[in-house]
């Protein structure tokens, strides 16, 4: 083979190996294709799915006792409002409640249907002496001690008012305009229990509330003479 041969040999061989060059932007072009192709088919798929909420079979209205036959299963589109709707499987399993009415036909919302156990209880709101536990906060079981004033100053012994009570919130109170050390507090008690609260607010009991936890830890300690 001659020199110029050799040359011309050498010279398609680059030319074929520059032929096969990958360059990156190709890689990037067809990425970014195929994302978007997921992209909007995980859109439509989402479009397209159905939820199986409940519907009212029947008028519903606040305070009736609602049971699966007063309800109808409807499977439509509702995209990310499907949480707003009372679903197929969230009926309380210890009894439902109307708080409020529904029309026949209408989609049930999952804020109009509540526990059994919500209808027998009702909110008030304590003035509580002293400190609260670092422990309660909204959602916390709690009792709640009276302690009758007999004279000035002097109270009787604490005894529980209400056991098992739920705090629903702590009011903040400006300290600018606020009369003395009570905190403001309300708790959901159960309404059998409501005029024995009112009655201590009424006479200025000195009220508390105790964490259960802490307070089934003190019965226990005195229960075996601790």
């Amino acid at each position: 083979m001659t020199r110029g041969e050799t040359a011309v040999t050498t010279g398609d061989q680059q030319r074929t190996h520059r032929s096969f060059f990958f360059d990156p932007r190709f890689a990037i072009g067809l990425g970014l294709v195929v994302a978007s192709v997921i992209g909007v088919y995980a859109i439509v798929q989402s479009a397209d799915r159905t939820s199986d909420v409940y519907a009212a079979r029947s008028p519903l209205v606040a305070g009736q006792r609602v049971d699966a036959d007063d309800l109808v299963v409807r499977s439509v589109r509702l995209g990310g409002a499907d949480r707003l709707y009372l679903a197929s499987d969230a009926l309380p399993g210890d009894g439902a409640v109307a708080t409020r009415s529904v029309k026949a036909g209408e989609l049930v919302p999952a804020s109009a249907i509540g526990s059994t156990a919500s209808v027998n209880e009702t909110s008030v709101v304590l003035r509580v002496k002293g400190d609260l536990a670092a422990s309660i906060a909204p959602g916390t079981n709690v009792d709640v001690w009276s302690a009758a004033q007999t004279q000035r100053d002097r109270y009787d012994p604490p005894a529980v008012l209400v056991g098992g009570a739920t705090v629903v919130r702590v009011i903040e109170t400006d300290a600018m305009v606020a009369s003395d050390d009570a905190l403001s507090v309300e708790v959901r008690v159960p309404k059998k229990k409501v005029a024995a609260v009112l009655e201590a607010i009424a006479n200025a009991d000195a009220i508390s509330l105790v964490p259960q936890s802490t307070a089934e830890t003190a019965s226990a300690d005195a229960g075996s003479g601790k």
